[in-house]
């Protein structure tokens, strides 16, 4: 459960958004053609169809978007209700947030919510934003699953208890979610940006409400919110990926049609703000972090045709490395980072544009060069070349998201709540079909200083205003809508291990590179693929420093033939993704693209590899964003923890690439890195003779050959490659306080190293242990500490398996506010003694195999972690079918073997327990 945070620094929006997602009362949908209701269950009617998803409602009002896709045997379903923070009155801020958390508190035919969803191997959330709330989960398409999360919806609109005595219990976890949010100052300066930017609506208020209203909340008031909005009329249903239709729609009408049209009217909202008609400011002083800058400027709705020139601007400006802001903040050691984030929402919303600054660099430079660039583009008009950049992207992004399944539900959400799911689509064409005019002259009209709210205010006699907020008539907006033709019906895949072996074909290269692609049908053309090379030994790697990870933060920098911008340029037109990530003695490419692009793609990666330039200027810039990265940590208290545990149990020395790095430490070596430096590691280790390929999706097997044997078949490794052992050693116990000083949330951590790999007899048992210790919703630690006692947001325990050498670390972690840490520990310790005492019961040994099967299936219809997995069995000479022996484990584990291996393994008296937060005792 989460609500849209803003993060500065990437300009990560955390999101989880709410809104309400109907076209307003008495407006007709209209369809672009007839379609026939025959053949429906009695009581549920077509409304229209638009590019292969279908509308359908029922006569109590409940709308229902049916999105099938066999390609992947995976259902998502979203059930989205018409409401959030907008819709709070006074002293309700928080409530839509705060209903959405009772919502998980149960029915009274379904009292433990979180615990089916584990048992089911659900992978469910909600989520509130401004506009809505909505409550979604994916699973392995199981008619059984879906069937019932479809009841569960059903009876939790109307029967969810909402009780008193819940809110007590959860009211510290909301409040821990609070203090999760205040220890992050972009999250909190983002909270005060829309404040002072907004007069009257309630989109200044931030949806996880004030701290007054939502711990002073009168549950009469909540149950009034949750009887009014939560209601068949008030609500889109949203069923996406492998599924049959005529049986959903059955189950839909059963479960959903008895419930009664509601005889209450909802409210019409019509608060806008009038033009905002001066420079807005603001200044945050909080302990921690680097500098930082937002711009927000007040934007069209989403459903105005204005929006989609807004989205091209935020590209054109906020983009890296091709926006302007980039170029004239970073490029010149201004900014360490730059982004921006247009909110496109029901009604008029923002755009905000962020500068991070690095630790030393001139913040008012920084913010006169940030407004010179934002409120410039009337002198220096955009042109035809980054307009055309940020289609291309803008067009990839959309294209990724409906071509998966599993977020196209979810991605329907936003539209709804933007007024109409069709925005979708319309918002597309109109990306499409935008012209420079019409990004300049939006741009003119709303980059204007009066427009403004930043850190300063600066009146002036000629204040220049934008234009004035209207409400939007969305159904006028489709008058000449033309939907594309849906898309083509992909075949089912069976993802059973031995299926999965028996489609792969495996095979190597001259080179020693091994490749596993694994042809399948998928939506769209999408494949997924993993490349992984492996280099050097314990003492050539020794003394490297940051070397290697700047080496592979700066594959996709440049290149011999290509700048940076031109390398973003190909994968945008090859409509691709590719992300490198290093290891101790790796470096991995991961990749998403289309079965045409594939091979142009794997080219491309072969020559950034191969022949990577290292910009010195570059450089500079990387070094800026990691020294940046570590200020950032440097006060938080995950990372604290984190970093004080490692250096407890780590027992190399300062120069081994096994060595845990201070804080300190990782700064010298940052700045200690040349780009000549990087250019020798480069030629010296990188090759494709210990490497492997992994690729699943529909693929061209043999032009994917083809490729990889042109851009790897003869780059041979130059030097050893043995892989860096680190086998288990003693750690003494610990328990260190470490303080965090001005942090509202907490942290504690526990570590124990255990003495197995995933190939032993003990790993399904321990696995079972820990999944009910800590692993899931109906874990001994959660129901105790997240559930029953409401001290933390988060709590879990898990078991990071190695699969090369004994050494699997157990670990344990929770969140919450720093008064509340005696107790944390108090019922963290209480429960594991607990389990050691009493053991598990049958019946959470039966939930947990099924949940933890069924979970393991879902992962298998996920492209990515297939193309993953296939990459990681060439390196450990291992096939899926190891996959279905764990299966196999964790099915015929039986109640002692569990119970023994808890007790075998996990031992409290050697717990290394760590503690960060801004402890007063």
């Amino acid at each position: 459960m989460f609500s849209k945070y803003f993060v500065a620094g990437a300009l990560a929006l955390a999101v989880m958004q709410v809104s309400p997602t109907a076209v307003a009362a008495g407006q007709a949908v209209p369809a672009p053609g007839p379609v026939s209701s025959a053949g429906l269950p009695r009581g549920v009617i077509t409304v229209t169809q638009v590019e292969g998803i279908t509308e359908y409602r029922l006569a109590n009002g409940l709308q229902v978007l049916l999105v099938p896709d066999a390609s992947k045997p995976t259902t998502t379903v979203n059930l989205t209700y018409h409401v959030g923070s907008r819709h709070e009155n006074y002293g309700e801020t928080g409530m839509a947030h705060l209903l959405e958390h009772l919502m998980f508190k149960g029915t009274p035919t379904t009292r433990n919510v979180w615990g089916e969803f584990t048992k089911r191997g659900l992978r469910a959330n909600g989520s509130t934003w401004f506009d809505r709330t909505n409550y979604f989960a994916s699973f392995a398409a199981n008619e059984d699953n879906l069937k019932w999360f479809l009841s569960w919806h059903a009876d939790a609109m109307v029967h969810s208890f909402i009780a008193r005595k819940d809110l007590d219990s959860e009211m510290t976890v909301v409040r821990n979610e609070m203090e999760m949010g205040e220890n992050n100052p972009g999250r909190i300066l983002y909270q005060k940006t829309l404040a002072a930017m907004y007069d009257w609506h309630n989109y200044g208020k931030d949806t996880i409400g004030a701290r007054s209203d939502v711990e002073n909340v009168d549950i009469a008031r909540l149950q009034a919110f949750y009887r009014q909005y939560y209601q068949p009329d008030n609500a889109t249903l949203v069923v996406s990926g492998q599924f049959d239709t005529a049986r959903v729609l059955a189950w839909v009408q059963q479960y959903f049609g008895k419930i009664p049209k509601p005889r209450r009217v909802l409210p019409t909202l019509y608060t806008i703000d009038a033009a905002q008609d001066g420079e807005r400011a603001l200044t945050l002083r909080r302990v921690g972090g680097a500098p930082l800058l937002y711009a927000g400027y007040h934007v069209p709705a989403a459903a105005d045709p204005a929006f989609a020139a807004i989205e091209l601007l935020a590209l054109v400006l906020g983009d890296a490395p091709s926006g302007r802001l980039h170029k004239r903040l970073v490029e010149k050691q201004l900014a360490a980072s730059v982004g921006a984030e247009p909110f496109g929402l029901h009604d008029p919303g923002a755009a905000l544009f962020v500068a991070q600054l690095a630790p030393g660099q001139d913040i008012d430079r920084a913010r006169g060069e940030l407004l010179a660039v934002l409120e410039s583009v009337a002198a220096e008009p955009v042109t035809a070349e980054e307009l055309e950049r940020a289609r291309a992207k803008w067009l990839k992004g959309w294209d990724l998201a409906f071509t998966n399944p599993e977020t196209v539900g979810v991605s329907l959400s936003e539209s709804v709540a933007q007024g109409d799911w069709r925005l979708f689509f319309l918002i597309r064409d109109r990306v499409k079909a935008a012209t420079l005019g019409d990004v300049q002259r939006v741009a003119i009209e709303r980059l204007l200083p009066s427009n403004r709210t930043l850190a300063t205010y600066l009146p002036t006699d000629k204040p220049q205003r934008a234009p004035a907020p209207k409400a939007v008539d969305v159904a006028a907006q489709f008058k000449d809508f033309k939907p594309q033709a849906g898309a083509t019906a992909v075949a089912a895949f069976d993802t059973s291990p031995a299926n999965i072996d028996a489609q792969t074909q495996r095979f190597a290269l001259a080179s020693g590179m091994k490749v596993a692609l694994l042809p399948k049908p998928t939506r769209g053309g999408v494949v997924n693929a993993v490349l992984s090379l492996h280099f050097g030994d314990e003492k050539s790697l020794a003394g490297q420093g940051e070397v290697p990870a700047l080496v592979a933060a700066m594959l996709d920098e440049g290149t011999a033939k290509l700048s940076r911008q031109q390398i973003r340029d190909r994968l945008d037109a090859l409509q691709a993704e590719v992300s490198f990530s290093s290891g101790t003695g790796s470096v991995s490419a991961t990749i998403a693209t289309k079965r045409q692009n594939l091979p142009a793609v794997i080219a491309l990666v072969g020559e950034l590899l191969r022949e990577p330039s290292f910009p010195p200027a570059v450089l500079e810039e990387q070094r800026s964003q990691a020294l940046t990265g570590v200020e950032q940590q440097r006060k938080e208290p995950e990372a604290v923890v984190a970093n004080a545990i490692d250096r407890h149990v780590n027992r190399y020395p300062r120069g081994d690439v096994r060595h845990a790095k201070s804080f300190d430490e990782l700064v010298a070596d940052i700045r200690a890195a040349t780009a000549e430096q990087l250019r020798s590691f480069h030629r010296r280790f990188y090759g494709a003779s210990h490497a492997e390929f992994g690729a699943s999706g529909d693929l061209d097997v043999p032009a994917v050959k083809q490729a990889l044997e042109a851009a790897f078949g003869d780059w041979k490794s130059s030097e050893p490659y043995a892989r860096v052992a680190d086998p288990l050693a003693p750690v003494a116990p610990a328990r260190l306080m470490l303080p965090t000083p001005d942090k509202q949330n907490a942290h504690m951590a526990v570590f124990l190293p255990v003495p197995l790999m995933d190939s032993d007899p003990d790993y399904a048992p321990l696995t079972l242990a820990n999944h009910l210790l800590g692993g899931g919703g109906s874990s001994r630690l959660w129901v105790r500490i997240r559930e029953k006692e409401g001290l933390s947001y988060g709590v879990y325990s898990q078991v990071a398996w190695n699969q090369e050498e004994r050494n699997s670390p157990w670990q344990a972690q929770a969140i919450f506010a720093p008064q509340n840490r005696a107790k944390v520990e108090e019922a963290f310790k209480e429960e594991v003694e607990r389990a050691l005492k009493d053991g598990f019961t049958a019946t959470e040994l039966q939930e947990a195999q099924r949940g933890l099967i069924s979970s393991r299936r879902l992962s298998r219809a996920q492209d990515a972690r297939l193309a993953a997995g296939l990459a990681n069995n060439l390196r450990l000479d291992r096939t899926f079918a190891i996959s279905q022996q764990v299966d196999d484990a964790i099915a015929a584990a039986t109640l002692d073997q569990v119970n023994a291996a808890l007790r075998k393994y996990i031992q409290p008296e050697a717990f290394v327990y760590g503690f960060g937060g801004d402890f007063k005792e």
